[in-house]
């Protein structure tokens, strides 16, 4: 077996997720990337190159994530950044786009989680993602924030139940130069001066987060924010 860091990034074809795929592929590591289309998958592992390979699953459905992931023999480190967005509000409910996504942030989180946690070493660690909605609740946000909400939850019973593996959480504000939020400008205006930092959060600060997360070992059972102090006010 390499002695190479073995990384698998569910969600790793676009945003923090691909960052993060790329920077560990950058560093020699064994990379796999998930996606739900198996040509964008396999598109995507070609371009970040090195040892990277891609994967295609969807979180939506849990047994069959599952299964995909029977080929992954070996996981050091384990990030979840996979998402669905859901604009949903009580008053305009959609059920079946609100059991989507808490679908694919819960409990297609603990399937992946199910599924690798054997093939992770003692040393391992995981992070999933989650956002500061689950305490900062926007119009609309009613699913977005009970799934957030429920990861920072989630990594409590997953760092007990996985011990000694470790499994802490990164809950990101706006990320300015994710592909969602590139063309939003007033969006990530009013965001960057939520901040007292007084800039905004950035793909590259979300993988110094992730790197900080996987490789402290005195790190487990946390939920991180990272919203350059927006939380605060």
């Amino acid at each position: 077996m390499s002695d190479r860091t073995h990384v698998v990034v569910i969600g790793g074809t676009s945003g923090i997720g691909r960052h993060f795929a790329q920077t560990c592929a950058d560093r020699g590591s064994d990379v796999v990337v998930t996606g739900r289309d198996e040509d964008r998958t396999k598109a995507a592992a070609h371009e970040i190159g090195g040892r990277t390979r891609g994967l295609a699953l969807d979180l939506a459905d849990p047994e069959a994530a599952i299964a995909a992931l029977a080929g992954v023999e070996r996981v050091d480190h384990l990030v979840l950044t996979a998402l669905d967005r859901d604009q949903n509000t009580v008053r305009d409910y959609r059920p079946d786009a609100a059991t989507r996504l808490l679908t694919v942030k819960l409990t297609g989180y603990t399937a992946v989680l199910h599924a690798l946690a054997p093939k992770m070493p003692g040393h391992g660690a995981a992070v999933l993602l989650g956002g500061l909605a689950s305490h900062r609740p926007y119009p609309g946000s009613t699913t977005v924030t009970t799934a957030n909400g429920g990861i920072a939850a989630l990594v409590r019973t997953l760092a007990f139940e996985l011990s000694p593996i470790r499994v802490n959480a990164l809950h990101p504000s706006i990320v300015a130069d994710t592909p969602f939020w590139s063309d939003k400008p007033a969006a990530r205006a009013a965001a960057e001066e939520k901040a007292l930092t007084k800039r905004p959060v950035t793909m590259r600060d979300c993988t110094h987060a992730l790197t900080f997360l996987l490789e402290n070992r005195a790190i487990n059972g946390v939920n991180l924010n990272i919203d350059g102090g927006d939380v605060l006010i």
